[in-house]
């Protein structure tokens, strides 16, 4: 991989996080402060991001890496998403909020598998190299967390919007990734029923049953963490939500090492 390739891929992963930092953890603040949402309506504009999750593999596989180069509609649908998310800090109603937030969840979800294609199709060695690309997309959203936090952005940020747009234009520049050949039924593979020979493997089934049960008490710390940590007037609360993305970046980083010794 060419040094040049590699700065545009640590860019794009960098502003890929930092987009997601900047909005997701202080959401809940933003709306109890502007919206006098209620938890339960708070916890609704959440659950968007999980419903949008769901249903991105099937646009990735169905339509995005069978027709379209990877970068350019990734840059497109950052460009449509900043535009969602200035919309979203001129809406005044809760209904209207989470349809905003949907919608642009449905846009930004897609990006993380394309920009994760993006980077692999440049990479000789992926196994190696992955990991010190994707640790950028951890230190972006520790920026994002600091620069909110020192500069008490909760509640009034347009940043993820500007960083957003930056991104969209970014992509068209980035390394050419083409659509990939028709490999046969390729519904089949966008919902991964080919990945479900996988749990006839006991570890990787214990490995599931836990990825799901850490991300119950995920889903309560990302949708009320912030705006608890602010009633109780803690300093700098975005910032000091920053912690477990490093201890993230760290384990991203040990990667390669564990791939060598463990497999």
């Amino acid at each position: 991989m060419k040094p040049q390739t590699g700065v545009l891929l640590a860019l794009m992963m960098l502003l890929e996080y930092f987009i997601w930092g900047a909005w997701y953890v202080t959401m809940s603040t933003y709306m109890s402060e502007h919206l006098h949402s209620t938890g339960l309506q708070i916890g609704a504009a959440y659950s968007a991001l999980a419903i949008a999750t769901m249903i991105s593999p099937f646009f990735v596989g169905l339509v995005a890496d069978r027709y379209f180069a990877a970068q350019k509609i990734m840059g497109v649908l950052h460009l449509l998403g900043a535009l969602l998310l200035f919309l979203a800090t001129r809406t005044t109603d809760n209904n209207a909020f989470y349809w905003v937030v949907l919608f642009y969840s449905l846009l930004y979800m897609p990006t993380i598998a394309l920009s994760n294609s993006v980077a692999f199709s440049q990479m000789s060695d992926p196994g190696k190299q992955f990991p010190w690309i994707r640790v950028f997309g951890t230190i972006g959203w520790i920026v994002a967390g600091i620069l909110i936090g020192s500069m008490m952005l909760e509640k009034t940020s347009l940043i993820a919007a500007a960083a957003s747009a930056a991104l969209g234009l970014l992509s068209f520049v980035l390394p050419n990734t083409p659509p990939k050949a028709n490999t046969g039924n390729s519904s089949s593979r966008a919902i991964g029923t080919e990945a479900f020979v996988l749990f006839k493997d006991r570890p990787y089934f214990i490995f599931f049953i836990a990825a799901i049960l850490v991300c119950i008490p995920l889903s309560f710390y990302y949708g009320f963490a912030n705006n608890f940590l602010n009633e109780l007037q803690v300093a700098n609360a975005a910032t000091k939500m920053t912690l477990g993305q490093f201890s993230e970046g760290l384990f991203i980083l040990a990667i390669p090492f564990l791939f060598y010794r463990i497999g």
